[in-house]
């Protein structure tokens, strides 16, 4: 609202004023009663859960009249009012969400794959294209842990300082992503989850980067039922991170706290807080202090619990909407009669809202649920068996039934008329089958990519040799082919922990930042949740960021982010954003308990929606690059740390050659014995080939390249069919990632019906290796390990050929 205020005795508020004001008045509730009648939903049982946002509807009201088209929101489960008031979501789409309405018409933050009040815009394209960002108002997908939005407001906000200030980014194929860096990114967050080590890790790196990001503290005294005198020290996140704020001659944050009943005083906070961020790319906290939270936490339980009454009864006094009720009639704006006119409207506006969505959620499920009793009556009566009139009659008993209902009554029903055959059996059963595609569609499409951009698509283009290569360290190969990517795709940028100055403790990117600069070679604090978070802001918004995480056992600090926020972005949006982020780390066989960890079990299972290439050379890591900046998707490249002195031929079309997913290869030809691995343990099981030969064993060596995805042309399989044995070896601890393969291959495969000995995994001990050379030689599979693995398995073939060793 503009603050120019009339110089007259008759009224400071001109009639816009006046009017923008009560339109404040009807969307806050609007937004309340949204929330008043979402419990209601809950609670009779037509919804499985609701969290919401009153409490908190004049705040996030103020906010909006800064958030400008281009602009970004990493908020969290609170900012439905936020949203209302940005245009971003409707009262029916959030009755819709709440429903969990599978449509992405009807809710086009989630197509109903997220609990209520998880907010997002489209930010792609069904081809996978970016929308042009700069002409709309624009928000990351939320997710519920709790801070976990922080870490990615920081490159949200850091794209911004990238675009305003990197001159390789001023054509105007940038244009659709930033106005000159003029965009502020607004993260909203409760007060109690400030006690996250995210939240600390993010304003710690905020404050250093100097990003322009607004950060909205929501302080209404609990976290859940938790006091925040136990949350928070001096039960205030302004107070203690007062050493934060900047001065006159250090930089630092610009800290404000305003109370979020104070209509007027929300309203000029908020237009300073944007004024500094957007002008002075300054971040800044606005502590928003004496919120209320009217109905509690969530549909879970009653905040009268753990609410004193002394509190419940502030807690109705201090409400925000009657606040600002009393200031409208105090200073004259309208009228009591007016007020309880547009709080009328407002909750016939939602009541109509939410019948709205009803119809549209269960319309079509009244339609199946017709057809398959129908269907199942049919059956009934061509075979006779009354059970499967039962499950018509229990479905057609079911008001709310819902697809799950419907299906299972379906598959009960052709389960209670097995061995029957006919017409009508035939017709149910084609009606199962679609309706699991179709829910298949609904519940478990855009894990990745399903666009032409997908980098599953890209054509492999073998590495080019002249006729007397020349020998390299093969940390050179990454090094040049870095060169060669940056030079190709200004939008590229690395940072990570001694990544720039330095060029990375391995040299991988030596000499680069003095060609780049620091925009687009950089270092970074220790601090990996937050390294992670900033690529997955930069990548929302058309950069293309490699984050170096130092080692492959520090991918724990920041691990959640991965499988929570970036594993699951294309998922849990049904493919309506996308966060093509590289994950540059290093690992596997070095010396100690943590520079040597291989934890691929952990990533295989937590990391699903990301790509994960285990190369076993720096020219198959560099192949990956190149293969993933052509695609949409996010990856972990997993380099080998032990290759970076080893010497390597150097390939003349650097930058151009492509690593594929999802291949493996076929490194050595064999009959006797199908053997797979990866990475560096991949090294020592092919350093043993011309052992094997001498003792008369032919092995079929693969090297699987990427476990996510795993051999889509069942190359394994093939082999298998030739071979009739398997053994898996890895460096990971048992069940791990060999566990994985081995399922694949013998299940997804049909491995298991070629096989003519027993499969077997070879793999590290339970614990984390031990230090020093003894350490890794006693910890994980070693040479000898590995030939008499092998040379067992054929000796159980044939004894006489192969006597014991023992």
């Amino acid at each position: 609202m503009a603050q120019a205020k009339e110089k007259t005795t008759k009224s400071k508020f001109t009639a816009a004023q006046k009017k923008e004001i009560l339109g404040d008045f009807k969307l806050g509730w609007v937004s309340r009663h949204m929330s008043l009648i979402g419990r209601k939903e809950v609670l009779t049982g037509k919804a499985k859960f609701g969290i919401f946002g009153d409490g908190k509807e004049i705040p996030q009201i103020a906010l909006s009249k800064q958030f400008k088209d281009g602009d970004f929101r990493s908020g969290y489960y609170r900012d439905q009012t936020l949203m209302l008031a940005l245009g971003q979501v409707t009262p029916q789409q959030l009755f819709a969400q709440l429903y969990a309405h599978a449509d992405v018409e009807a809710d086009p933050s989630s197509a109903g794959r997220q609990m209520n009040s998880h907010f997002a815009t489209r930010l792609i394209d069904k081809d996978g294209n970016w929308i042009d960002q700069t002409k709309s108002k624009n928000t990351a997908s939320d997710i519920s842990p709790t801070a976990g939005q922080m870490s990615r407001l920081l490159g949200l906000a850091q794209a911004s300082k990238v675009y305003r200030n990197e001159k390789a980014l001023k054509g105007k194929e940038w244009k659709k992503f930033s106005n000159k860096g003029n965009e502020i990114a607004f993260g909203t967050i409760g007060d109690a989850s400030t006690s996250e080590g995210v939240f600390w890790e993010s304003i710690n790196a905020g404050g250093v980067l100097q990003l322009p990001m607004v950060v909205s503290v929501w302080d209404d005294g609990f976290g859940i039922s938790v006091a925040k005198k136990y949350q928070t020290t001096k039960e205030s996140i302004s107070e203690v991170l007062s050493g934060f704020q900047r001065t006159k001659d250090k930089p630092g944050y610009e800290i404000l706290t305003v109370k979020a009943w104070d209509y007027e005083g929300l309203i000029e906070t908020y237009e300073k807080a944007a004024k500094i961020a957007r002008e002075e790319h300054v971040p800044v906290l606005v502590h928003v202090v004496e919120v209320t939270q009217p109905q509690g936490h969530s549909t879970s339980g009653s905040h009268e619990r753990y609410k004193s009454e002394e509190r419940l009864k502030w807690e109705e006094e201090f409400c925000c909407l009657d606040k600002l009720r009393h200031w409208i009639i105090d200073n004259g704006i309208a009228k009591s009669e007016k007020l309880d006119e547009l709080e009328q409207e407002a909750q016939d506006e939602v009541t109509e809202a939410k019948t709205a969505a009803w119809k549209a959620f269960m319309d079509p499920i009244k339609q199946e649920k017709a057809t398959v009793i129908d269907l199942i009556n049919k059956l009934k009566e061509e075979t006779g068996v009354e059970k499967a009139g039962e499950y018509a009659k229990k479905l057609k008993n079911y008001p709310n039934a819902i697809r799950k209902d419907i299906l299972s009554a379906a598959r009960n029903a052709l389960a209670a008329t097995a061995g029957n055959n006919g017409s009508a059996r035939q017709e149910l059963a084609a009606w199962v089958k679609n309706s699991r595609e179709e829910n298949r569609e609904r519940y478990s499409s855009h894990l990745y990519s399903e666009t032409d951009k997908s980098p599953l698509k890209v054509e492999e283009v073998k590495p080019k040799y002249p006729e007397k290569p020349k020998r390299v360290d093969g940390r050179l190969v990454i090094r040049d082919n870095f060169d060669f990517i940056f030079e190709k795709y200004p939008n590229t940028l690395v940072f990570g922990e001694d990544s720039g100055k330095l060029g990375g403790v391995n040299k991988g990117l030596e000499g680069l930042q003095d060609k780049y600069g620091e925009i687009r070679v950089s270092d970074a604090g220790i601090r990996e949740a937050t390294i992670l978070g900033q690529g997955i802001g930069m990548s929302m918004r058309g950069l293309r960021p490699i984050t170096e995480i130092q080692y492959l056992d520090y991918l724990l600090y920041c691990f959640q982010g991965i499988s929570d926020d970036l594993a699951t972005m294309r998922y849990r949006t049904k493919g309506g954003q996308a966060a093509p982020l590289i994950i540059r780390t290093r690992g596997h066989r070095l010396e100690g308990i943590w520079h040597s960890g291989s934890p691929m079990g952990m990533i295989i299972n937590g990391a699903r929606g990301v790509h994960l290439c285990v190369p076993r050379n720096l020219t198959e890591a560099a192949g990956f690059y190149n293969t993933l900046l052509q695609g949409d998707d996010p990856a972990i490249v997993i380099e080998p740390l032990n290759g970076y002195r080893l010497k390597e031929d150097l390939p003349e079309n650097l930058g151009e050659f492509t690593t594929p997913l999802g291949k493996p290869e076929v490194v050595e030809e064999g009959t006797d014995i199908t053997v797979v691995s990866y990475g560096s343990t991949f090294n020592i099981v092919e350093s043993l080939i011309p052992q094997l030969k001498e003792a008369g064993i032919s092995i079929e060596l693969i090297d699987v390249r990427t476990l996510l995805p795993f051999d889509l042309d069942h190359v394994i399989g093939k082999s298998l069919e030739k071979t009739n044995r398997l053994m898996v070896i890895d460096e990971d601890v048992p069940g791990g990632a060999s566990a994985y393969i081995t399922q694949k291959v013998l299940e997804e495969q049909d491995g298991y019906f070629n096989l003519d000995s027993e499969p077997r995994c070879i793999t590290a001990h339970d614990h984390r290796p031990a230090y020093a050379s003894d350490g890794d030689y006693f910890s994980k599979p070693n040479a000898e390990d590995i030939f008499e693995a092998i040379y067992e398995v054929m000796r159980e073939t044939d004894p006489e050929k192969f006597p014991a060793i023992y």
